[in-house]
């Protein structure tokens, strides 16, 4: 455990001023979650041509006032498939978990996602594609906002993703 937060820590970058740590290592799992009454509010990834992989940078956001109600969801993709994720209606993100697989170089992926019964999305809006093949990408969440899905579609030539998302506002309901 040791050797790996000490990787952890040897493996950080700087995004806008701010230490960001990769929350995964080359062609092994990612498995991220949130602390406790948090969201994702910023996601940064950097590819590797060698190993046709990617790191992943994830930070957390206050969400919830009380307690949520949370579950994961099952995969959202086969490789080398284009998918779209929306978690229910009033539910957030809060954590993601994949796996890379050498032979197809691409991930699958499930995600966490939360709810607090008073709490309901609104003025929801996709982001264009952030990135392009094989670039780093950095993308935080709007101000007042609150990430809810995401979409990517995977190349077999460059073997990699591109990644847009969905957030929304919340509100009393």
């Amino acid at each position: 455990m040791r050797e790996i937060q000490i990787f952890l820590l040897l493996t950080s970058i700087l995004v806008h001023g701010e230490a960001l740590y990769w929350q995964n290592r080359y062609d092994l799992p990612l498995h991220f979650t949130c602390p406790n009454r948090q969201s994702i509010s910023a996601i940064s990834s950097r590819h590797d041509n060698h190993r046709e992989d990617r790191l992943w940078g994830l930070g957390c956001k206050d969400t919830f006032s009380s307690e949520p109600t949370c579950f994961w969801s099952e995969y959202a993709n086969d490789f080398d498939q284009e998918f779209t994720f929306q978690c229910p209606k009033n539910y957030v993100l809060t954590g993601m978990i994949s796996y890379h697989d050498n032979h197809h170089e691409d991930r699958r992926w499930r995600f966490r996602c939360c709810q607090v019964h008073n709490q309901c999305n609104a003025v929801c809006q996709w982001t264009t594609y952030i990135n392009y093949f094989d670039e780093p990408f950095s993308w935080n969440v709007p101000t007042l906002n609150y990430l809810v899905g995401l979409g990517s579609h995977h190349s077999n030539h460059h073997e990699d993703r591109r990644w847009r998302y969905l957030y929304c506002t919340r509100q009393s309901c």
